[in-house]
């Protein structure tokens, strides 16, 4: 009888809206995982520049070690990452669509990838490489936030701009925090619409 080789590996999501938790629950996997006796390993894309090059940092002050890269295949090519048996990313969506790939690859040779990022940009659509991810992956969660304006719910991020809604002409990316970014539910999401007329005086 041909033996078919057992391959423990698998791929969690952890997606939501900005202030929502997701590097909080990343960390706390994390922590579970070393506490169980596991190695870890943590990436991060270059292109999030908030904190430390070498950390990933939640809201809260919390941090973790971790390496720094520019594509999504630079994570095969980490030190150790062949020998560690968690292996996770984090702000996923600012990385290229290879990023799939990558994470199941590292799944089919048993390693348990942890994936956290946001699932919608700024205008409420499908984020990067993250929808492809949470189709591909196992376990999904999808954290909230607490809506800004009515306390609701948030799914959403609001990217200001002056004190105003941004234009679905902003650009695409643009990193932040607080100073840029809200938390809001469906109804409280917006949007500013600009026609081809009026976009010079917006």
């Amino acid at each position: 009888m041909r033996r078919i080789p057992r391959r423990d590996g698998w791929v969690e999501a952890i997606c939501g809206s900005m202030f929502s938790g997701k590097s909080e629950e990343l960390m706390r996997r994390l922590r579970r995982s070393e506490i169980a006796g596991q190695s870890v390993l943590l990436a991060k894309p270059a292109l999030d520049v908030r904190h430390q090059a070498d950390k990933v940092c939640t809201h809260d002050g919390r941090a973790w070690d971790a390496w720094s890269v520019q594509r999504s295949d630079e994570v095969l090519l980490l030190p150790g990452v062949e020998n560690v048996d968690v292996v996770a990313i984090d702000e996923a969506q600012f990385l290229d669509d290879e990023l799939v790939h990558v994470v199941q690859f590292l799944a089919d040779r048993g390693k348990r990838v942890i994936v956290a990022g946001l699932d919608q940009d700024f205008r409420g659509l499908p984020f990067g490489p993250m929808p492809a991810v949470l189709a591909v992956a196992e376990f999904v969660d999808k954290l909230q936030a607490i809506c800004c304006i009515c306390g609701a719910p948030a799914s959403r991020t609001q990217r200001m701009v002056d004190g105003r809604a941004a234009s679905e002409h902003d650009p695409l990316i643009k990193v932040g925090a607080y100073e840029s970014y809200q938390a809001r539910c469906r109804s409280c999401h917006e949007v500013r619409r600009v026609d081809n007329l009026s976009m010079w005086e917006a």
